[in-house]
């Protein structure tokens, strides 16, 4: 049992994301800043990147690389403003065999890094609302209507890995077809959507 205040804070902060930790948040559990190198030189902090650490007697996690870049994705008010998308959605929701060597993240239009992106992202732009997105590994991603539209929008991926991600939502109840009529999106692109389901005559919608 964790016995110092400042530990206990910290560890139920860590343990809602994998582990992982802001700088701000540190300070807010009761670590003053000046005291952050020192835990990191003992071995209690991981620095996994600027201004984010991890617990390191935490139990690895299955996807620890989505908390990592879920939190380089925070605001000033230190909450992250990325919501995962695109093909990183698709393999989160299991739809398609895509497998994506980086990850992709939506962020607000107004998102703003001094910092240089890390060349693990692929970062979109666009107001996501919030009933597009839930959570999956304890990280925002897009659902898997919204991330069809995107990638068809996109239209950067295999026309191959699209349709085996609607036959596989349909398939799964993950959406519905009419939800494919009803789409929020522009008149071509339901007409796209509605060419990639199984059962419409090819060429046509």
């Amino acid at each position: 049992m964790l016995r110092n205040p400042a530990k206990k804070n910290l560890f139920a902060i860590a343990e809602d994301q994998s582990g992982y930790f802001t700088t701000k948040q540190a300070i807010s559990a009761g670590f003053a800043e000046k005291t952050h190198a020192y835990h990191v030189r003992a071995g209690n902090w991981i620095r996994e990147y600027r201004g984010i650490y991890r617990l390191a007697a935490f139990p690895t996690v299955e996807r620890p690389d989505l908390m990592l870049w879920y939190l380089w994705s925070r605001g000033r008010d230190d909450v992250p403003k990325g919501v995962y998308s695109h093909e990183t959605a698709l393999s989160l929701h299991e739809l398609s065999d895509a497998n994506p060597s980086r990850l992709y993240m939506t962020v607000p239009m107004a998102f703003r890094k001094s910092a240089e992106i890390p060349s693990a992202l692929v970062l979109h732009r666009a107001n996501i609302p919030s009933d597009d997105t839930q959570e999956m590994f304890g990280v925002r991603c897009t659902k898997p209507l919204r991330t069809i539209i995107d990638l068809v929008i996109d239209g950067k991926t295999d026309k191959t890995h699209v349709r085996q991600a609607i036959q596989q939502a349909l398939t799964r109840g993950l959406i519905m077809r009419n939800d494919l009529n009803k789409a929020n999106t522009t008149p071509e692109v339901r007409r796209e959507l509605l060419a990639l389901a199984p059962g419409t005559p090819h060429g046509r919608a």
